[in-house]
């Protein structure tokens, strides 16, 4: 039996448990290095197994390292995106969030009250409507109503 196919075949049993083929490579290549370093001194009766019970070996050490320590990055490979909102977007959004607060504080309490209860903070118009003592139709209403007024205020922003 060859070397090169006793090692194609660690290879494969490397790749089907899961190794790239550029890790199974590696892990081979440390493999036939420790059975090289082991037969200076002892007699290795079966090289293959031995050389694929260390693969495995080193494959698991290598896995318990990437769970405990985390992948191992290249400084080459990181690529940094800054996500963060421009300085101009932030100011218009500031800008923005100012006069839609504005334009809240326009609306009758009641009809503000009723549509920052749906819009934010998530109520159905049934609870709405039991909350204030009024009809669903009258929570469609203003919600619709202050709907209309918002946009109608914040065309443009």
């Amino acid at each position: 039996m060859s070397l090169k196919a006793a090692l194609a075949r660690v290879h494969a049993a490397l790749r089907r448990r899961g190794a790239s083929a550029q890790d199974a490579d590696d892990l081979v290549q440390e493999a036939w290095m420790r059975l090289a370093c082991y037969q200076r001194d002892q007699v290795v009766a079966q090289p293959e197994a031995f050389v694929m019970r260390a693969a495995l070996n080193l494959a698991i050490d290598a896995h318990r390292m990437r769970v405990n320590h985390g992948e191992e990055v290249l400084v080459e490979q990181v690529i940094l995106l800054d996500t963060a909102p421009g300085i101009e977007a932030q100011v218009l959004a500031r800008e923005r969030l100012t006069r839609l607060s504005e334009c809240l504080a326009r609306l009758s309490d009641r009809t503000r009250t009723i549509f920052l209860s749906h819009r934010v903070d998530g109520a159905t118009y049934e609870e709405i409507a039991r909350l204030h003592g009024l009809s669903i139709s009258a929570v469609h209403k203003h919600i619709a109503k202050a709907t209309l007024q918002l946009t109608t205020w914040m065309d443009g922003w």
